[in-house]
C-alpha cells in the first residue's frame, strides 16, 4: 500500500471484471424471467385472498424477508446436490451431482430471493387500481384475462416499475454473492486476479467501477421504458 495503487493492475483487472459481466446478466434475466411472472400470480393469490396459496405467500415473503441471501445461497448450494444425489442413485442415474455447473444453482437462489420481492412489489401496485375499472371492462364482455391484460396490468405496471428496477439493481448486486458458489461472475474474476500479487485495493475498485457502470445503465433503461407508461398513468388519473 505504501508504494501506491498498481495502476497497471487497475486497468487490466478492470477489464477481466468486465468479462464477468454476461454471467451476472445472464442470472439477473433468467432470474427476472421467472421471477415476474410467479410473483405476479402470487400477488394476485393475496389480494383475491386464495386459500392455503395466500398463506404459503405470506410464509414464504416473510422467509425470503428474515434471511440473509448469503444463507439462501449456502442452504441451497448444500441441499440441492444432496436431494439430487439420493434422487439419482434411487433411479439409477449416472450423473455425478458434483459437476453441475454452479450457474444453475444461481438461477435457482435469485430466482426464489426475487420472486419473493415482486409479490409486494405487485401486491402493493395492483392495490392502487380501482376495481371499479375491473368491473367495468367485465360489464363489456372482456374476460378476465383480457381485463388484466389491456387495463389493469398496464396501470399497475406504472406504479411497479421504479420498484421493479430497484428490485432488479438489487439482483444485479446480490449476484456479487455468487462467488460463494463459485459462479465466474464479476466480483470472483477480480478476486482471482488479485490473489497473485494480492493487490485487492485495486481489484474491488474494478468491481465497484463496474457495478455502478451496470447498474446505472439499467436504471437509465428503465427510465425509458417509464416514460413509454406514463400514457397509461394520465388514462388511470
Amino acid at each position: 500500500m505504501s508504494e501506491g495503487l498498481n495502476y497497471t493492475f487497475l486497468i487490466d483487472t478492470f477489464f477481466i471484471a468486465l468479462s464477468g459481466v454476461p454471467i451476472t446478466l445472464l442470472v439477473t434475466i433468467v432470474a427476472l424471467l421467472i421471477a415476474l411472472p410467479l410473483g405476479f400470480l402470487l400477488a394476485l393469490t393475496r389480494i383475491n385472498q386464495i386459500p392455503v396459496l395466500n398463506r404459503f405467500s405470506q410464509i414464504y415473503v416473510s422467509f425470503v424477508r428474515g434471511t440473509p441471501i448469503i444463507i439462501q445461497i449456502f442452504i441451497v448450494y448444500a441441499s440441492v446436490p444432496l436431494i439430487l444425489s439420493l434422487f439419482f442413485e434411487r433411479y439409477n442415474i449416472n450423473i455425478n451431482v458434483y459437476d453441475i455447473n454452479p450457474i444453475w444453482y444461481a438461477f435457482i437462489v435469485f430466482s426464489f430471493s426475487t420472486t419473493a420481492i415482486l409479490i409486494e412489489v405487485f401486491r402493493s401496485a395492483l392495490s392502487t387500481v380501482n376495481k371499479g375499472q375491473l368491473e367495468a371492462a367485465q360489464s363489456v364482455g372482456l374476460s378476465n384475462f383480457q381485463a388484466y391484460r389491456r387495463i389493469v396490468i398496464p396501470q399497475a405496471l406504472v406504479v411497479a416499475l421504479p420498484n421493479i428496477c430497484t428490485a432488479t439493481v438489487n439482483l444485479i448486486k446480490a449476484t456479487s454473492l455468487g462467488y460463494a458458489m463459485s459462479l465466474q461472475e464479476i466480483t470472483l474474476k477480480a478476486k482471482v486476479a488479485a490473489n497473485v500479487g494480492y493487490n485487492y485495493v485495486e481489484a474491488y475498485i474494478d468491481i465497484f467501477l463496474v457495478y455502478i457502470i451496470l447498474c446505472s445503465l439499467v436504471e437509465y433503461g428503465f427510465k425509458l421504458y417509464e416514460k413509454r407508461l406514463r400514457r397509461y398513468k394520465y388514462v388511470s388519473a
